[in-house]
């Protein structure tokens, strides 16, 4: 317990001390281009910010439930952003059902197909741009932050029923509006709105490129399948290294078979885990996927490319083919 405190709360005073050291860089920089780096900074920082979140919601950081909302919703809402309520029902519904065809929702077709089968054909510009989605992934990530703010907003003035519906919408509105409001004031106008641009770039290109590695291209389940807890989450997971470094830049989602089989397991101690975990796969034959952050790209965009063919349809087949075939 108070080693876990410890790792956390020195990780959020080092995360607040770079967010304070990064907004001094900004003001004595003044009207420069270079704030544009200090924007990426500031993408990067608040990632952080969100892993830590995501950390206190699976009670890692505290023990009570009622704490780790508490500071769960001031991280997620207060300082990144974006609605705590929100994330917790779209990320326990990912939890308990990964990869698992029309109940994952973070395998649930939009602009990208994860699937490859369930998915209305795509024609025209929709086609090509399903044939080559796997090349498009990871630019499109630099929207994704943009997505997740709109998104979680948005779901905040929805009819269904939310926690603490009025104080997400509070912290939120006022986290843009100091955030937005500073950048007005301090920078000129242009300016302003290209550091907001980097910023919201550079988190979202940081995000997505932390969740993808972990299920896109592994096992995937149709709805109903009997898989016990063990297999259900070590087949549809793949693990990313397991250094000190990769574990503090991805918020130690680089262990996500460790994070799915004991999601209260604080960071800290998932290398450990990992070792037991792969020794009791072994035993019963249970393949442990691990692989390099660079391959895990490969293999994602891979599977993309294969999965948006299917759905992209043939490019040199004609549509009224098959009407005039006799």
């Amino acid at each position: 317990m108070v080693r876990r405190r410890g790792y956390y709360l020195i990780l959020f005073c080092t995360l607040m001390v770079c967010l304070v050291a990064v907004i001094a860089g900004s003001f004595a920089l003044g009207h420069s281009w270079f704030q544009l780096l200090v924007a990426a900074a500031v993408g990067v920082l608040l990632t952080q910010f969100a892993f830590l979140a995501h950390e206190t919601a699976h009670k890692q950081v505290f023990e009570s439930g009622q704490h780790s909302e508490r500071w769960g919703r001031v991280l997620a809402a207060g300082i990144v952003g974006i609605s705590y309520a929100w994330w917790m029902n779209k990320h326990t519904r990912h939890h308990g059902n990964p990869n698992t065809s029309g109940r994952d929702p973070d395998i649930a077709p939009g602009a990208l197909i994860f699937t490859p089968t369930g998915n209305p054909a795509r024609t025209g510009l929709a086609g090509l741009f399903a044939r080559h989605q796997g090349h498009m992934f990871f630019p499109l990530l630099i929207l994704e932050g943009l997505n997740l703010h709109v998104t979680s907003y948005r779901a905040l003035f929805t009819r269904k029923k939310v926690t603490k519906r009025a104080l997400e919408i509070a912290l939120i509105s006022t986290h843009f509006l100091i955030y937005v409001g500073a950048l007005l004031w301090f920078l000129p106008l242009g300016m302003a709105f290209a550091f907001l641009g980097v910023q919201m770039a550079a988190f979202g290109f940081y995000m997505g490129a932390s969740f993808a590695p972990n299920h896109k291209g592994m096992t995937l389940l149709e709805p109903g399948s009997k898989v016990d807890f063990l297999s259900k989450q070590v087949l549809t997971s793949r693990n990313i290294g397991n250094s000190a470094l990769m574990t503090t830049v991805f918020g130690g989602l680089n262990f996500q078979i460790e994070h799915h089989l004991f999601p209260n397991m604080p960071r800290p101690h998932l290398r450990q885990a990992s070792v037991l975990v792969q020794k009791h796969c072994a035993i019963h034959e249970i393949p442990y996927t691990q692989t390099s952050l660079l391959q895990s790209y490969r293999i994602v965009i891979d599977y993309l490319n294969r999965v948006g063919l299917a759905a992209g349809g043939d490019p040199f087949d004609c549509p009224a083919a098959s009407t005039l075939r006799p």
